[in-house]
């Protein structure tokens, strides 16, 4: 039996499994020694019925309170998500160890339950036991999920006053810790001291960094991880290319694909669904649907990637093709698919085909519709100019219509000129975001539409006396693989002397080349 369990084979362990049926049924004697290697089998299938039978033959045969088999019985329910089970077996056993311990918590961990699993650390504390570096993993990782920070900074003292080896897994774990809990800075300290790395811990970086939406710093980790040779597995190809689509840095992301098809690895799942998104993003929709195509299995994220991007770049029908083609082909859509097929609707003017997509939502394919959904509808009847219906669809709303739908009335009603409803929603918006200065400028832009300077003179004054400013546009530029970002008169850039220097050349020669136009032209009339 242990060799079957060897390779982790789950036909071996049918047969491991089996194996123990025969010896039952022929009354061989069984010792403390089987028991573990059944369950052993029964945690590799996954086989909770079976493991029951065991469980029922080890207390018969009179080994409930033998420590080994107690241990690898609770890892059964724990590996099967019957958390109830696991702490009914460990408070049953008299004698416990640090793993019974480190499996009773990791059970608790592992299913959701994480202020329990942290709450039992301390208790075993508190029992006189020592933590060792697998446990505190695992209770560094339920910390991570909390989002507690102090608790984190609490285990991470643990750790350091009681010795513990600063292994790659307890670094790793603590690198992701400090990462979810906003301090970036300390993870890279820790990643910095850890005397090993492996790829899971650059890609616990990237992953970090872009979670926390700083695209730009994750590349660069990319890009030091390449310089120090460690090779990149699809977990780091994901993480990268969620940055370039955020970023829009498409040469990155062509050199992630180059590298993809020279390593012959599969382009399908999530690799080839962040592909397909990449090149969406970054406004390359021919690439997105030669990888599409190229893709050897589809599921919802790929034909989401591609609706929305398609929605995104204005080919409305196109979109709504692929998502005829999804449902006739058997893939449910999603809460994302609908977003992007309103979206289309709404891009293309297509308000009776949205409506009914809209209803079809709960009435065909049992979703119900999100704020995201209801901002779709009421920006598709505002681009259409039905700015009446729009205002009958957020009034019979079943959830509050929040600031991002009532902007999109408002800019309806800056196009259509519809002052007095602008004023209404103006005060709405104002009451739940009375710092932000899209509305102002909505409004403003309003009364400019239909003359009345002097109202549109008055928002800009409420706004300056508030000291309400508006926030510049940002414009980023990728040149070389790195994405450069630039604000009105900003100076962050390091080479920002010799760009202005470079921008006031390129309007002298205007300006220079436009004078010497209008004096030709003088000349020859």
């Amino acid at each position: 039996m242990r060799c079957l369990l060897s390779s982790k084979c789950k036909e071996n362990a049918l047969l491991a499994v089996l194996m123990y049926v025969e010896m039952m049924c022929n009354d061989l004697d069984l010792d403390k020694y089987t028991y573990p290697l059944v369950l052993k089998a029964c945690v590799q299938l996954r086989e909770l019925r079976y493991g029951r039978f065991v469980h029922a033959h080890v207390i018969k045969n009179g080994y409930a309170l033998d420590l080994y088999v107690v241990n690898n019985l609770m890892r059964l329910y724990c590996v099967c998500g019957c958390v109830g089970s696991v702490r009914k077996v460990f408070d049953r056993t008299p004698v416990r160890d640090l793993v019974s311990w480190t499996i009773l918590i990791q059970g608790y961990v592992d299913n959701g339950y994480m202020k329990e699993g942290v709450d039992l650390f301390f208790e075993m504390i508190d029992d006189g036991l020592r933590a060792d570096e697998r446990m505190m993993v695992v209770v560094i990782s339920a910390c991570a999920k909390l989002g507690d920070l102090k608790l984190g900074r609490e285990l991470h003292e643990y750790v350091w006053s009681r010795k513990l080896n600063f292994d790659v897994f307890l670094g790793n774990a603590l690198v992701d810790m400090y990462l979810k809990c906003g301090e970036r800075d300390v993870a890279l300290d820790v990643f910095r001291e850890m005397p090993m790395r492996n790829v899971i811990s650059w890609n616990t970086l990237i992953s970090g960094l872009a979670q926390r939406r700083e695209f730009k710093q994750a590349l660069s980790a990319f890009n030091e991880m390449q310089d120090q040779g460690v090779k990149p597995d699809e977990n780091t190809l994901v993480a990268v290319l969620n940055c370039c689509s955020n970023l829009g840095a498409l040469e990155v992301g062509k050199w992630v694909h180059t590298y993809i098809d020279r390593n012959r690895i599969r382009v399908a799942g999530f690799v080839g669904n962040a592909l397909v998104d990449m090149y969406a993003k970054c406004g390359s929709m021919d690439d997105a649907l030669r990888v599409f195509r190229s893709m050897s299995t589809k599921d919802v994220f790929s034909y989401t990637s591609v609706i929305v991007g398609l929605a995104t770049h204005g080919k409305a029908r196109m979109a709504l093709n692929f998502f005829y083609k999804m449902l006739e082909i058997g893939i449910q859509p999603n809460e994302v698919t609908f977003v992007g097929v309103l979206t289309a609707c709404s891009h293309g003017g297509l308000v009776e085909e949205g409506d009914k997509l809209f209803a079809d939502m709960w009435r065909v394919h049992k979703l119900k519709p999100r704020i995201e959904h209801y901002g779709c509808m009421v920006d598709l009847l505002g681009r259409a100019g039905l700015i009446n219906e729009a205002m009958e669809f957020v009034e019979n709303m079943p959830i509050e219509p929040d600031a991002s739908i009532w902007g999109s009335i408002l800019a309806a009603c800056s196009i259509e000129g519809k002052v007095e409803l602008a004023q209404h929603v103006t005060e709405k918006l104002v009451d739940r975001e009375s710092e932000k200065d899209g509305t102002y400028i909505l409004m403003s832009n309003t009364y400019a539409s239909v003359s009345k300077w002097r109202d549109a003179l008055e928002v800009r004054k409420v706004m300056k006396r508030q000291k309400i400013k508006k926030v510049p546009g940002c414009s980023s530029i990728e040149l070389d693989g790195v994405v450069s970002e630039f604000r009105r008169r900003d100076k962050a850039h390091p080479r920002s002397k010799d760009i202005y220097a470079m921008v006031e050349q390129l309007t002298l020669h205007l300006t220079g080349t436009e004078a010497l136009s209008d004096g030709s032209e003088s000349c020859m009339i």
